[in-house]
């Protein structure tokens, strides 16, 4: 089978290796189309093939219509918004994720957030300790998880709500399990976002959500842009000096965000999953998926059954 990485934002030379390997170890072909500039280019890459690999990379409508041999999708991460799911299952087309893969370095990048927001953004000012403070984890999924776990280190006092996890499960991690999320936001001193971007949760994080935090909270957002109503958000901040916004995802409304100089920051680009290993172990999950997939039939990581 004929195999396409597309991505606009490259792997790691030892992620594409190690898909190369993957997929020679079961007789497939690899094409590369790396840091492409135009949507033509992906148009013209997926014509011929039968399996694709991306990352951040839109898979629309457009996109299944051209390539007439697709047979499976696999998203290297969790997040798979960028891929019109539905359509695909119309087509007969396959959309798997790979899950986990990427969580310890969201995680990571949550306390690198935390530390850089509660020290004054380095600014030489005296700040404060994240040891004692009440963090909030919304949705407990395996980024939730693994915050969860870094966050004990850091002897902070834990709290989760998660609509699809059981309380139980959430309590035998050492978390404290809430009833709902506006009970997150009234409890803990930071919270921070791991919802998937859906129909339910698009602009789910509003003004009267995260005014319910204590002075002083922090919202943090390594999730996704859409679960945030930044209207609502920006007229929240400027209302209450206390609160700021810190974020892996540069918003729409970023200049209107940068006016609350010392309470707001944004990542240049989505950098959670920007680690090599991360890299490394998303795109060989997509390949051995996809290598299953031809070899057994199995979808089990599929999204769009």
């Amino acid at each position: 089978m004929k195999i396409l990485v597309a991505t606009e934002k490259p792997f790691a030379a030892a992620a594409v290796e190690g898909i190369k390997k993957v997929a020679q170890e079961e007789g497939h072909e690899i094409v590369l189309l790396e840091k492409y500039q135009e949507k033509q280019q992906l148009l013209d890459a997926v014509a011929d093939v039968d399996a694709m690999i991306v990352r951040s990379d839109k898979v629309d409508k457009e996109v299944l219509d051209a390539a007439k041999n697709l047979k499976i999708v696999v998203r290297a991460g969790a997040g798979y918004d960028s891929i019109d799911t539905a359509y695909a299952k119309e087509k007969g087309v396959v959309v798997e994720n790979t899950p986990g893969q990427n969580s310890n370095a969201v995680a990571e990048l949550v306390f690198g957030l935390l530390v850089f927001t509660v020290r004054n953004f380095f600014n030489g000012k005296s700040g404060s300790e994240l040891k004692g403070k009440k963090l909030g984890i919304l949705a407990f999924g395996n980024v939730g998880r693994n915050v969860a776990r870094i966050a004990k280190g850091f002897d902070m006092d834990i709290y989760a709500y998660d609509e699809y996890c059981p309380k139980d499960v959430i309590e035998q991690s050492g978390v404290h399990a809430v009833d709902s999320r506006d009970d997150l936001f009234k409890t803990c001193d930071v919270v921070s976002l791991h919802i998937p971007a859906t129909p339910e949760t698009k602009n789910s994080i509003n003004y009267d959500v995260v005014n319910q935090m204590k002075k002083g909270g922090i919202l943090l957002n390594t999730a996704r842009k859409e679960v945030i109503d930044e209207e609502g958000l920006l007229k929240l901040l400027a209302e209450r000096e206390d609160l700021k916004y810190i974020t892996d995802i540069k918003p729409d409304a970023d200049e209107a965000f940068k006016k609350f100089e010392g309470r707001y920051f944004s990542t240049p680009k989505k950098m959670g999953a920007q680690t090599a290993e991360a890299n490394i172990n998303a795109g060989i999950a997509a390949a051995k998926q996809i290598g299953a997939f031809f070899k057994d039939g199995c979808t089990k990581f599929q999204v769009n059954k």
